[in-house]
């Protein structure tokens, strides 16, 4: 009797076990067809207004739609975009906290801050890239060069006299422009201004040569004839500008320097969450009204996978943070 009670209890055993196996096994799909249950958190690490600011509350009303739960929009600014990513990395990784990063705090802030609250590859999840946003370079219609490949010529003849404004030290504006000096093996003179609407009326008024521009400001002053467009900092031609080359075509082969757009969250969220974040949020993404939106501010829609963008994140790190070194750039 005692052997056939303690094979009896083996047995039980053997399914008790086969079950906490079967159910570990299921237990991410019912985690994935649960979620969201609550409202998500979308922090946004600048001011309201800007393109961050655009592109996460145009994301975080279509998915409120997609879920019928709210996703709130939670404006987080300061110290360039570390402050709200910072935040964001520290909060439990259940899929309730999202966060549009960017260029600026997760590929140049380890190079350009001594010490950083996060760290972007280990603290954070990526889930998809959103869009990569070039920058065209303009200048006064007075200034000789017609392209960049002029530019380069004109820069060489005459070292360091050129000048190139930037919205401040460390900001995309400069560093594509300080890689344009390094990769073209010219010299220019940095003029930082505090803000990309002041460094632009200066260069209206004549009193810097050239600037890299996001593309939504600089548009209509294109238009108007008020400033010449000479090169745009992505890899192919863009659809508001055909007939401007790029900088690659000026002769720069490989250059290649834009502002991008990511969703990502805290790491360790469980697999399921992160693929029905991804698949949702391409989903979004892929939606006529939206891509259009993105489209007319000069955005590139991407909406690739986690995994290629957690590549695409190890790649900009680096080239950035050499970029960061060879300019000498300070936080302002």
């Amino acid at each position: 009797m005692a052997a056939d009670s303690l094979q009896a209890k083996k047995r039980t055993m053997r399914i008790v076990a086969g079950l906490v196996l079967m159910l570990s096994a299921v237990a991410p799909a019912f985690a994935a067809d649960a979620y969201p249950s609550k409202p998500v958190r979308w922090v946004v690490p600048f001011p309201p207004g800007g393109g961050t600011d655009l592109i996460s509350r145009t994301l975080a009303q279509k998915l409120s739609e997609l879920w019928g739960v709210q996703v709130i929009a939670d404006n987080r600014p300061g110290g360039g975009g570390t402050l709200g990513l910072g935040l964001a990395a520290k909060t439990p990784p259940d899929g309730y906290t999202l966060v549009l990063a960017q260029t600026s705090n997760v590929a140049v802030a380890p190079g350009l801050y001594s010490k950083l609250a996060y760290d972007p590859v280990k603290d954070l999840q990526p889930i998809t890239l959103v869009i990569k946003s070039p920058l065209v370079i303009v200048s006064h219609p007075s200034f000789p060069a017609k392209n960049v490949k002029e530019l380069i010529a004109y820069a060489r003849a005459k070292p360091g006299a050129i000048t190139f404004g930037s919205p401040g030290n460390g900001t995309i504006g400069h560093l594509s422009m300080e890689l344009l000096k390094t990769m073209a093996k010219i010299n220019m003179l940095h003029i930082p201004y505090k803000g990309a609407t002041l460094a632009l009326t200066e260069l209206i008024g004549g009193q810097i040569a050239v600037y890299a521009s996001s593309m939504p400001p600089a548009m209509p002053m294109i238009g108007a004839g008020k400033l010449k467009p000479l090169g745009v900092t992505s890899g192919k031609r863009l659809a508001p500008l055909p007939d401007v080359p790029t900088v690659a075509e000026g002769g720069v082969k490989g250059y290649e320097a834009v502002s991008w757009y990511g969703v990502m969250m805290p790491a360790g969220a469980p697999r399921d969450i992160i693929g029905k974040l991804n698949t949702d949020i391409v989903r979004v993404l892929k939606q006529p009204d939206v891509s259009e939106r993105f489209a007319s501010e000069g955005g590139d829609i991407v909406a690739d996978t986690p995994e290629a963008f957690a590549a695409f994140i190890r790649a900009e790190i680096p080239k950035w943070s050499k970029v960061v070194k060879d300019a000498g750039a300070k936080v302002d």
